[in-house]
């Protein structure tokens, strides 16, 4: 895989690259449970997040159904603690299609690249819970970085800026991701950084879906939305932050 091409349009994108404060931290054996938990969970939000979009913009009633059953077990394990490993992988794939609004001129293009990202973010839970399990760490419930909700928190509240807002938070998040992995996959141990490395591309296609479906939809140019984002996604990456999570800022150090 060459990686290089790859990072080279997320470098471009991106307004920092992660602070070495952060790196140094990571790479710690110490800080390995709470990368791999949080991994874990950012993959099911990022299944979330994807459906959503679809559920609110994109598919009808009967298919909206059918993407809450596909998503349950995922649910249930995280935030309720039933199921295992062997369930969840036999729950990965969507065994419906889905069909889109015909009030809504964008539903197909966004039903073709979500429902793909939503069957590999889940893909990726199921091989962290793997990892995890093989390591003896425990699952546990941790509570969510400032990152993508701070995020998210800056959308506009109208229509269909809202929408195009949210393409373009997770075009950063998947983007800051795709860097992450490539720059902590140096640091950790060869089954864990080849992990890392094979996260990258559907990473940064998720990241390039996101942003092209943002400007399909919006009528006007999102560079200014784009810049926007991507300075207020630098402050929480740059900026010190006493959580220390797969997003977080750079960790303050206690005196």
């Amino acid at each position: 895989m060459k990686i290089v091409g790859i990072l080279e349009p997320i470098h471009e994108f991106l307004q920092c690259q992660t602070p070495t404060s952060w790196l140094n931290e990571a790479k710690t054996p110490e800080r390995l449970a709470i990368l791999l938990q949080d991994h874990l969970v950012c993959e099911l939000k990022a299944a979330q997040t994807a459906m959503y979009l679809l559920r609110r913009y994109a598919c009808d009633q009967e298919s909206s159904v059918a993407l809450l059953h596909w998503l349950k077990p995922f649910e249930d394990f995280a935030y309720r603690f039933n199921g295992d490993l062997t369930s969840l992988k036999q729950a990965e794939k969507l065994n419906k299609s889905i069909i889109g609004r015909s009030d809504f001129s964008h539903s197909n293009i966004i039903i073709d690249k979500m429902v793909l990202l939503i069957r590999e973010e889940l893909h990726h839970f199921c091989q962290v819970l793997e990892i995890m399990q093989a390591r003896g760490i425990p699952y546990e419930n941790i509570s969510a970085s400032r990152y993508a909700k701070t995020l998210i928190q800056h959308c506009k509240t109208h229509e269909p800026q809202i929408l195009i807002d949210k393409l373009i938070c997770g075009a950063y998040i998947e983007a800051r991701s795709c860097e992450r992995f490539a720059s902590i996959a140096p640091f950790v141990d060869a089954e864990l950084s080849a992990f890392y490395v094979s996260l990258l591309r559907s990473e940064a296609r998720h990241f390039s879906d996101y942003l092209e479906l943002a400007q399909t939809i919006s009528k006007t140019d999102i560079t200014p939305r784009v810049v926007y984002f991507g300075k207020l996604e630098a402050e929480l990456i740059t900026s010190l932050d006493d959580d220390f999570k797969f997003h977080s800022g750079s960790p303050r150090i206690a005196n």
